[in-house]
């Protein structure tokens, strides 16, 4: 079956990391043996594991704050460093895409046809197919700059990462929107681009919803009710986006599937595969139906195998979700729905002027 993740971290991966992700999963983990950073030696994304598992689509992600006192490599002192990052990202995408590698989508007729092609020609005869992503709207340096990013491929954008971007208040950082934050949406909604309401905090979540008008998706969130915590949903943030058509991807990344996961000390094995599907499960509860879940891994997002649901040695593994469904009672066609055919609902309706669709 195949399979749609709407969030991977490939350029921070390669570029941040400096890793060759033409490799396999076990070559990267040898080249990288003995790193003590956290992550390193245990990744789980790479595009020959993408193709054994089926990864037909993934949505690959541009990913820089403006963050004058942080210290990762993800953070700049200027919005224009950030820009620059970006389009690095950006210009690394494109070099693959130049080498067959992958093939960026950017309409529906394309995309369409690259998972026509894909079934009929099989995963090693087709580039993998990626949709441009914004994790963090920091790179945009002022809202009248979003049409140089559509023409430059970008189709689904977030407005903050963790803390507080030139935009909005996110994850750890109570508050709401910025002052640019509204001319942002406006702009946004304007140009056709996608809104992404993960990491957004709760204000400025209700906010932007207030505000923007167009599709909406959650690329890689999970369940409040099941994990506490402001990075997740609660039901009612759940049944707002169900209302506007959008899709909730869930995410692989522990801290977000287990109550009380500390990380570096809880036990990889306390936290079951079936956990993911525990989020899928109470998404489709409230929405009554399956067209709103789906998958967002956001493996390799800056940790590796080590805070990964147990059972998942790599993306590869994303095969075994289908059958943790059909053990929860889903229907074929729900599980298909979940695997990749509501986000290829979602875009088809975006991207052909048919969007919204009702819950």
């Amino acid at each position: 079956m195949i399979v749609i993740d709407m969030h991977l971290d490939l350029a921070m991966n390669a570029l941040n990391w400096n890793r060759d992700l033409r490799k396999s999963v076990y070559e990267i983990r040898r080249d990288e043996a003995g790193m003590p950073q956290k992550g390193r030696g245990g990744g789980t994304v790479a595009f020959p594991e993408m193709r054994a598992g089926d990864v037909a689509v993934c949505s690959a992600t541009l990913l820089a704050r403006e963050n004058p006192r942080g210290t990762s490599g993800l953070d700049f002192r200027a919005p224009e460093m950030a820009y620059g990052f970006a389009m690095g990202c950006l210009a690394y995408y494109r070099q693959l895409e130049a080498e067959g590698v992958c093939r960026i989508i950017t309409d529906w007729p394309a995309l369409e046809q690259h998972v026509q092609e894909w079934t009929r020609r099989g995963r090693d005869q087709t580039p993998l197919g990626f949709i441009i992503s914004m994790e963090g709207a920091d790179p945009i340096v002022s809202p009248d700059q979003v049409p140089h990013w559509y023409a430059a491929g970008l189709r689904v954008v977030s407005l903050v990462h963790y803390g507080v971007s030139r935009y909005a208040h996110g994850t750890g950082a109570p508050g709401g929107l910025t002052p640019l934050g509204r001319p942002m949406l406006q702009a946004i909604e304007s140009c056709g681009l996608i809104l992404d309401l993960t990491h957004l905090a709760d204000e400025s979540f209700y906010q932007a919803l207030e505000i923007y008008h167009g599709p909406v998706l959650a690329s890689h969130n999970n369940c409040r009710a099941l994990v506490p915590g402001d990075r997740q949903f609660t039901d009612d943030q759940i049944r707002l986006i169900i209302e506007r058509g959008g899709v909730i991807g869930a995410a692989f990344d522990n801290w977000m599937l287990y109550p009380g996961y500390v990380r570096g000390e809880t036990p990889r094995e306390l936290v079951p595969l079936t956990n993911v599907i525990d989020h899928i499960d109470h998404i489709c509860q409230i929405a009554g139906n399956a067209r709103h879940a789906a998958i967002g891994t956001d493996l390799d997002g800056g940790y590796g195998i080590e805070q990964s649901p147990a059972g998942l040695d790599t993306i590869a593994d994303l095969q075994k979700i289908p059958d943790l469904l059909r053990a929860r009672g889903y229907a074929e066609s729900d599980v298909e729905a979940i695997m990749y055919g509501n986000w290829l609902r979602l875009f088809r309706d975006v991207w052909t002027g048919s969007w919204p669709r009702a819950g």
